[in-house]
């Protein structure tokens, strides 16, 4: 697998939409979010009848033998609940693992030192590495993997700068419980249809399954599929080879799209995005950063956020690190920067008449 590009690719759009312009956690735009890839529990998707769904498939096409080498990887993000919380009394040091935990109001917002800590929701990536297995093994058997995710708290306590800590972060998330089947089945001598299928079988308490919101904590949100091969090469799907043409159109993805990753004509990687993506994504060298929105232009988002008040700023700083870190990144960009991301012309081919027409 090529690792390092696919990890490149996905991280410019695992958080597609994790918090759009302006930035602010009080704009509407970003009320509703974890709109891409979700995959739910599935009593709540049986609730809503199916509005929200508990499985994410993807079929791609493999040309090798029984003893080509499969990779699999799946990842996805965890919502995290973040909650400020102000002490009722104020203690000289944290509180150590074994002292009584102290007295916690949760609030919306908390002041530490003129710093804002606002409540808000998180994510935390949360990756399942399923090993190598041969295509033979594959078409003998399908394999079956599992990842389990307790639930948990962590406190980020807020000091002043004396040292007194006088609030504290709550950063909460749910139990997850996820199913995944992987399986090949032959369609032609060399030809095999591989066969990713995601499910969440995470248990909700009756009160949450038809609160989306509640569900929400126990969904895998963005979710991504890696595949790599070794002596064995992946088809497109978007442009097969003529003998693969019907095998391709017979395959089914459902909340996933699968693309070839790295340079132009490799075939050992496959990303499974549910954002479409085209064969060999590349990342424009000209992009500063993650803007989490990538259908935008950069310039225009970097001017965008320049504009902002100084208090939709402290917001924006206050609403996420990712948000604040943005913004830091975003005032730094010089003159040379933005010429940069001004203008720039890719390859026009293919283009009509000879090379030198």
């Amino acid at each position: 697998m090529n690792t390092a590009m696919v990890d490149r690719i996905v991280a410019a759009t695992l958080y597609e939409g994790y918090i759009l312009y302006p930035y602010r956690a009080s704009s509407v735009k970003n009320q509703v979010r974890w709109t891409f890839g979700g995959v739910f529990p599935r009593a709540h998707s049986e609730a809503v009848h199916g509005a929200d769904p508990h499985t994410a498939t993807t079929e791609c096409l493999l040309r090798g033998g029984h003893d080509a080498r499969l990779e699999v990887r799946v990842r996805f993000l965890h919502v995290v609940a973040r909650t400020a919380a102000r002490l009722s009394h104020p203690l000289a040091h944290p509180p150590a693992s074994h002292d009584p935990p102290p007295e916690l109001e949760r609030v919306a917002t908390v002041d530490v030192d003129g710093v804002t800590h606002r409540s808000w929701e998180e994510a935390a990536e949360r990756e399942l590495d399923g090993g190598r297995v041969t295509l033979g093994a594959l078409l003998t058997e399908p394999r079956m993997l599992s990842l389990s995710i307790p639930a948990g708290c962590d406190t980020q306590w807020l000091r002043t700068p004396g040292g007194t800590v006088t609030a504290a972060l709550l950063r909460e998330h749910e139990p997850l419980l996820v199913s995944i089947e992987v399986s090949a089945e032959r369609v032609a001598t060399d030809l095999a249809r591989v066969r990713v299928a995601i499910g969440n079988v995470s248990p909700v308490s009756s009160a949450q399954i038809t609160d989306r919101s509640a569900a929400l904590r126990h969904a895998l949100v963005s979710t991504h599929v890696m595949l790599g091969v070794e002596e064995g090469a992946w088809l497109s799907l978007a442009d097969p080879p003529v003998d693969a043409a019907a095998p391709a159109a017979a395959c089914r993805n459902t909340g996933l799209w699968p693309a070839l990753i790295g340079e132009p004509g490799s075939a050992d990687t496959i990303l499974a995005s549910p954002i479409i993506l085209q064969d060999h994504p590349q990342l424009a060298p000209e992009s500063p950063g993650d803007l989490f929105d990538a259908t935008e232009i950069d310039e225009i988002l970097s001017l965008r956020i320049l504009t902002l008040t100084d208090t939709e700023k402290e917001e924006m700083r206050s609403a996420d690190d990712r948000a604040r870190a943005m913004l830091e990144r975003t005032e730094n960009l010089t003159q040379d920067d933005f010429m940069r991301m001004h203008g720039a012309l890719r390859s026009t081919r293919p283009r009509i008449g000879g090379p030198d027409e």
